[in-house]
Formats: structure tokens, C-alpha cells, sequence
């Protein structure tokens, strides 16, 4: 069985062939100011064309999202909701709902429908999901307060979660991984969580954003890198 994965960041696209679980192939790209405004588009074409798939699978981590209880069903409200925390085009963007059962919550969020619609018409299998769901389900967490970050390319997103129960969410775009740290910090700050109490984990592009995880080791007693990712692993995708 041969499936796609797809994972688009707010600067990227990153896809995995696998075939019976083995991972054929894997690659990123990111647009930067020396590459086409539309690389991500052209080379999703390239990607969907490669060979015949059985299926794909797809997530976002575009940080076009709102997070309710599960349960709630004013799914008109979506794009409401949503533009509180970043602006919406209903042109342009496909309104989609994904639900965590272990937290008993769900994610609104929105995925360009121009890529979504070339998704869609190879007519095959395809599940779309959101990132923070995906993360949230691949979390073992026990009864104190903590803190997960997942890394990316010039992103990252990050639980605080106490007592089982999710304090808060949020998936930041920035370019400087002092700004993560800053973040992170002022999150703690805010919600209540004394750093000396806190366990703080972190996954994904850790090596890539080593100075993320240098400078929070100065202020934190507690952190456990998870999962850092190397090639033919990633950890959102695998």
C-alpha cells in the first residue's frame, strides 16, 4: 500500500512516501525570499503526480485555528471563531474539524482551498487533520503541570496541560528562536505555572532550533527532548 503524507507549515511543505510502513522518501521545502512566492503550489503538483497512491494523508500546521470542547456544534460559526485569533478568507480557505476524544476537545481550523481541491480530484482516500490534534494524541502526559513544544521550520507549537486537562494551545509563526523563548515565558507567566513546577518536553526540529533549547535549559530544571527529528523521521508525520 502506497501513501502519501503531507505536512504544510505556514512556510512549507514536507512529504513522505510510504510503502507496507517503509519510508521510500521524504522532503521539505521552504520558501524564502530567493525561491518563487508559489514554490509550496508547484511542488505539490510535482508531489501528487509522482506515482499512483492508495492514499493520503494530510496536516496542517497553518496556525488558521480555534479550539472548543468537543461536542460543540455551531459549525457555522468556525470562521467566527477562527478570525479572533488570525484573519480568514472564505474564498480561500476550506473550513475543517478535527476532534481529540482522549481531551475531549476539537480544532477548528482552515486549509487553502486551492490545495485542498487538488488533494480532493485524484479521487482517493484522503484524511485531513490538524497538527495540534495530531501532536495532542502523540502526548503521554501524567498528573502535573506541563509544558510541550513541538518544533518546526521558524514555527512551533506548544500544550500547556494540567492535570490531565489542556490549560492552553497555540501555534506560533516567528523567525528568531529567541522569540519562542519569550513566548513560552510569558505563556508561564500568565496561566500560573512556576517554572520550577513545570516539566517542559520537546519534539520535532530540536537540532535546528538547538539555541531555542540552550536558552530554555538556563531557566528551566525540568526538560526532556522527546523526539527530534532526522531523516525519514518526523515526528507530526511518523
Amino acid at each position: 500500500m502506497n501513501v502519501l503524507n503531507l505536512l504544510f507549515t505556514k512556510d512549507g511543505l514536507i512529504y513522505q512516501i510510504v510503502k507496507n510502513k517503509s519510508i521510500l522518501e521524504e522532503k521539505s521545502y521552504f520558501v524564502t525570499e530567493e525561491t518563487p512566492a508559489n514554490l509550496i503550489e508547484e511542488k505539490l503538483d510535482e508531489v501528487l503526480i509522482k506515482q499512483r497512491f492508495d492514499e493520503i494523508q494530510v496536516i496542517s500546521a497553518w496556525n488558521h485555528f480555534t479550539l472548543m470542547p468537543e461536542g460543540f456544534s455551531d459549525h457555522d460559526a468556525g470562521f467566527d471563531l477562527i478570525s479572533f485569533n488570525a484573519p480568514t478568507d472564505k474564498e480561500k480557505e476550506e473550513l475543517m474539524l478535527s476532534i481529540n476524544k482522549k481531551f475531549n476537545i476539537q480544532f477548528y481550523y482552515t486549509f487553502p482551498k486551492n490545495y485542498y481541491k487538488k488533494i480532493k480530484e485524484l479521487a482517493i482516500p484522503v484524511h485531513f487533520n490538524f497538527s495540534g490534534e495530531k501532536f495532542l494524541s502523540s502526548i503521554n502526559n501524567k498528573n502535573n503541570k506541563e509544558i510541550h513544544i513541538n518544533l518546526y521550520h521558524n514555527q512551533c507549537e506548544f500544550f500547556a496541560i494540567d492535570n490531565k486537562k489542556i490549560i492552553l494551545y497555540n501555534n506560533l509563526d516567528v523567525n528568531s528562536e529567541v522569540d519562542f523563548l519569550y513566548f513560552i515565558m510569558f505563556t508561564l507567566s500568565k496561566i500560573g505555572f512556576g517554572i520550577n513546577e513545570t516539566n517542559f518536553y520537546a519534539y520535532g526540529e530540536t537540532t535546528e532550533n538547538e539555541t531555542f533549547i540552550s536558552e530554555l535549559q538556563k531557566f528551566v530544571k525540568n526538560l526532556k527532548i522527546v523526539f527530534d527529528n532526522i531523516p525519514n523521521k518526523n515526528f507530526i508525520l511518523n
